[in-house]
């Protein structure tokens, strides 16, 4: 299958996933509209009314998002594994998908076990990297650091899918030592999986753009329908002001107009690439990964290797 069948045949997922956040974006509207509304009639703390809400709303969600979202991405990561080593797909793709996430899976927790441990793994190998610009000194060492370690942590967000493919594949294996044969991988066949990162970061610079730009231009329409409502935020923003200079950008309505429209933006771009853009990309990252994979399976030397610079691949490697 091409990578554009695979994408279209799992994009099931990814609208289960974008109802999801759609539902979970109107909770956490709700209730930082009720905290800021209840804060600033009962205390005249506004501000605070609405920091409350927006955890309480986030608290829900993540909480939700626990035991229901994970099934949306990690469905979506087995049926596309299966399309690649299989070549097809049939049927039912979201049921087999959920079944198949049940099936490797017994509960949650096992779960966020093992994708705790790829993402535990990764990013320490990643803080190594970092530490090398750091260590140029001064405000450029942190400057190429900080740039590093946004670009590790892009990668290692599609290495830890990648990796939690390859743990579907190899569905006869324990999941714990699958997890290891996936962190080899990346190590075994880097550049390999390198000539994917123009296409991971031109994508998401391309979706900024373009969907964000878009938003931001819907965002700014529907709350200038709204002038009231940033009338008050602005006026509490002015009472803050008086302690903390920094906020006096926000005690103008249309300055706070545009920063709401700017985050709104953002996130709708975050959550629309997530459920669409991403996929898409990850779809050909996942299938040169598998694929490296299936022509060399990790062998217990290339865990050895690898026991030296992970001292969490070192530890999970001796509980297996």
């Amino acid at each position: 299958m091409s990578n554009k069948e695979i994408y279209k045949k799992t994009l099931v997922f990814s609208i289960r996933r974008l109802l999801w956040d759609a539902l979970a974006f109107v909770i956490i509207i709700l209730t930082s509209a009720a905290g800021f509304l209840l804060a600033k009639q009962l205390a005249d703390k506004g501000l605070i009314g609405l920091a409350i809400g927006v955890v309480i709303g986030i608290i829900i969600v993540s909480i939700i998002s626990h035991f229901v979202s994970y099934v949306f991405k990690a469905g979506q990561i087995a049926m596309m594994t299966k399309a690649i080593t299989d070549g097809k797909l049939e049927g039912d793709v979201y049921a087999e998908g959920k079944k198949i996430v049940k099936e490797r899976f017994l509960t949650v927790a096992a779960y966020y076990a093992v994708t705790g441990v790829i993402k535990g793994i990764f990013n320490e190998l990643g803080r190594v990297i970092t530490k090398v610009g750091r260590n140029i000194g001064g405000d450029a060492g942190n400057a190429v650091g900080s740039t590093i370690s946004s670009v590790i942590q892009t990668v290692v967000a599609y290495l830890c899918d990648c990796c939690l493919g390859w743990v579907f594949y190899r569905k006869d294996e324990k999941a714990a030592k699958a997890t290891l044969e996936g962190a080899v991988l990346f190590f075994k066949h880097g550049k390999t999986l390198a000539r994917n990162l123009g296409r991971v970061f031109g994508m998401g610079a391309i979706s900024l753009i373009l969907i964000g730009g878009a938003f931001f231009g819907i965002a700014y329409l529907i709350a200038s329908a709204f002038p009231g409502a940033f009338d008050s935020l602005a006026a509490e923003f002015a009472k803050a002001a008086v302690e903390n200079a920094k906020l006096a950008f926000l005690t103008d309505p249309h300055n706070v107009m545009l920063v709401c429209s700017g985050i709104g933006a953002v996130i709708i771009w975050s959550v629309l690439h997530s459920v669409f853009v991403r996929p898409f990309v990850l779809v050909g990252v996942l299938k040169n990964y598998i694929n490296s994979g299936i022509q060399e399976t990790p062998s217990e030397s290339d865990f050895a290797e690898l026991d030296q610079k992970s001292a969490k691949f070192k530890k999970l490697h001796q509980e297996v």
